[in-house]
């Protein structure tokens, strides 16, 4: 297996200047931005409300992400074990892949996403999106698996299932995504003026009806700002279920194995 760097380290890249630091902070998400999120959350919110309403489906769906979970766990030890790179482990493994249920979060978010635009920078806002663009993409690759899978979920039954439901390609741009999210939550950790906002931001984030939006936020740029460099990071879940995915697809008998 590949050994991962525990060090942190600085790239000349993650210097960001004061006035790019400015606008970062303070520009407003553009209303085609806004509209995406908004439209984004609300088909997301249809899909978990159809979801919710089978209840056979629900907990199929449910066993399918708490297997997936079990997985990401086996295949990311040597990260959870790191003093570098256990946080934003953590945060990915729960936040992104995780087996929780986000309906109020996203609900939360359809309902202030015009406060949330004048109160964030626009790079939080761009994350946002990209976030519920992940959530609805592996919901309908989740519900579909649901539907076909035979329970209880095993390594084999999930492999017979996956290759069924949407394509290689499909997946490659939902590994896409989730790397794109670490790319942004990781600029976002380069502003300086970020952390004391946020910190400032959670009283009235509770009082405004969108804490569990704001908490996504918050633990998210503080696990990646302690990583200090997620180049490293990002790079090996890229390249770990890029090869796990090529492998369901090529039928390989035990497509689970370590990677590195």
């Amino acid at each position: 297996m590949r050994r991962v760097n525990s060090a942190p380290h600085r790239s000349a890249n993650l210097q960001v200047g004061p006035t790019s630091s400015r606008i970062a902070v303070f520009g407003t998400a553009t209303p085609t931005t806004q509209r995406k999120l908004t439209d984004a959350l609300g088909r997301v919110i249809e899909l978990r409300a159809r979801l919710h309403s089978d209840a056979e489906l629900a907990a199929r769906w449910l066993a399918v992400k708490r297997w997936q979970s079990e997985r990401l766990g086996h295949t990311y030890t040597d990260l959870l074990a790191s003093d570098r790179y256990r946080e934003s482990c953590e945060f990915f493994l729960e936040e992104l892949y995780g087996a929780r249920d986000f309906e109020q979060r996203d609900e939360e978010a359809q309902r202030v996403v015009p406060k949330l635009a004048r109160m964030l920078p626009a790079r939080a806002i761009e994350t946002l999106l990209l976030a519920v663009e992940l959530d609805e993409l592996s919901e309908e690759l989740d519900a579909g698996l649901a539907r076909l899978v035979r329970t209880p979920v095993s390594a084999q039954r999930y492999a017979e299932a996956y290759v069924r439901v949407g394509s290689k390609e499909q997946r490659e741009h939902q590994i896409g995504l989730v790397h794109d999210i670490g790319r942004a939550l990781d600029r976002l950790a380069r502003i300086p003026m970020l952390a004391p906002m946020l910190g400032m931001m959670k009283g009235p984030a509770e009082a405004w009806g969108y804490g569990h939006l704001h908490r996504f936020l918050y633990r998210g740029f503080h696990a990646f700002a302690a990583m200090r460099g997620a180049g490293e990071f990002l790079e090996t879940i890229r390249r770990r279920e890029l090869a796990i995915n090529a492998r369901l697809f090529a039928e390989d008998p035990d497509p689970f194995r370590p990677v590195d």
